[in-house]
């Protein structure tokens, strides 16, 4: 296997780059948080017969309409329902955690799906900053962000188990882990977790392309950084054991429904969603009636509007030519789609037509 092998995936039918997921495991008014999870079986799934690449699930917190606040644990729960399709952290953020326990996490879900899962990891908190006070234990939260490449290093270091002599945890070892394969009997799975990093901004992007990491960038709600910050990626990458060139995927907010107008009720209930949680007011995903019924401000329909225009929906054909039109302009090497809706019918009707405009396999 050469470097890369693990990161790189492949284009099917007429899609120019690979195609992958992002689930955050969204709720909607009416439903529970044990609805949107066997959404999230349904949707891995077939997007796993479909042939979607990779499949991550996002960390947030202390938002009701969100379910993702333990991506391993959906992650292993999605690993007994799949066989093929990657699976991984979009992302976790490092520095609510002690790099330890992520280790140990992800090297358990690489012992249930061997050479399937990725390792995602953010800076930001994922939530406000009461909530990732109350996470890390601290209110110094800038602490946490400046301190990321030193967290990234220490993960890293226990992912391979490489401390060296007279390091305070050179005789400390993340199981499961390579620990075991110098244990006497020994025998430890090749494959260990690719790190990704993510970002929104310019500091992962250049700290991704000086590791020669792949990098993650959240195009879905930081588009007009996206440009930028892939040309900052492939200026400062640097060749490494895991990549000899760069590789880039962006997250996209794309909803496909049978009809424009249909696409469009489910992309404003969305909005208004967002609408409520930039302005502290979290909560569950509107339905679209409760939508078109809102009684928006000018402030909050120019946001709708703004958002929106990030936002690629309409029919199969329109999301198609507008993923087409993304990858040209940014020259992303895969594009990771999140549809963000009220019902997880309509979430999976989504990635069915964009896989079936782009001639992805069916299931036998």
């Amino acid at each position: 296997m050469t470097a890369g092998d693990e990161i790189r995936g492949t284009a099917h039918g007429t899609a120019p780059v690979p195609l992958s997921v992002l689930d955050l495991v969204t709720v909607g008014a009416g439903r529970t948080a044990s609805d949107a999870l066997r959404t999230s079986v349904e949707l891995a799934k077939l997007t796993e017969a479909r042939g979607y690449h990779r499949y991550w699930v996002a960390e947030h917190h202390s938002m009701p309409g969100v379910a993702s606040s333990s991506p391993a644990v959906i992650l292993a729960h999605l690993a007994a329902y799949t066989g093929r399709i990657r699976l991984g952290s979009g992302g976790v953020m490092l520095p609510n955690h002690a790099p330890l326990v992520i280790a140990e996490q992800f090297g358990t879900l690489e012992a249930m799906a061997p050479g399937r899962i990725d390792l995602g990891l953010g800076r930001a908190p994922g939530t406000d900053g009461a909530t990732a006070a109350a996470l890390r234990r601290t209110d110094r939260l800038n602490e946490g962000a400046d301190d990321f490449p030193q967290q990234l290093a220490e993960l890293t270091r226990f992912l391979d188990d490489d401390f060296p002599d007279g390091h305070p945890y050179r005789r400390i070892h993340a199981v499961p882990g390579p620990v075991q394969a110098s244990s006497p009997g020994g025998v430890q799975s090749p494959h260990r977790p690719p790190v990704w990093l993510l970002g929104s901004s310019g500091f992962s992007a250049r700290l991704a392309g000086m590791l020669g990491l792949p990098f993650a960038f959240a195009h879905h709600f930081s588009a007009q950084n996206t440009v930028p910050a892939l040309d900052l990626y492939r200026e400062s990458f640097r060749p490494s054991e895991v990549l000899d060139a760069p590789y880039a995927l962006i997250g996209v907010a794309a909803l496909a429904a049978d009809d424009e107008k249909e696409a469009r009720r489910q992309v404003l209930a969305a909005a208004l969603n967002m609408v409520r949680l930039r302005t502290g007011r979290p909560g569950l995903v509107p339905t679209p009636e409760e939508a078109e019924a809102y009684d928006f401000s000018p402030m909050e329909r120019e946001f709708v509007e703004s958002w929106n225009a990030n936002v690629v929906h309409g029919t199969a054909d329109e999301v198609r030519a507008g993923l087409d039109d993304l990858q040209k302009r940014t020259g992303a090497d895969e594009l990771m789609l999140t549809a963000n809706a009220h019902g997880g019918d309509v979430r999976v009707r989504s990635y069915e037509l964009i896989a079936d405009a782009y001639g992805l396999p069916t299931p036998a």
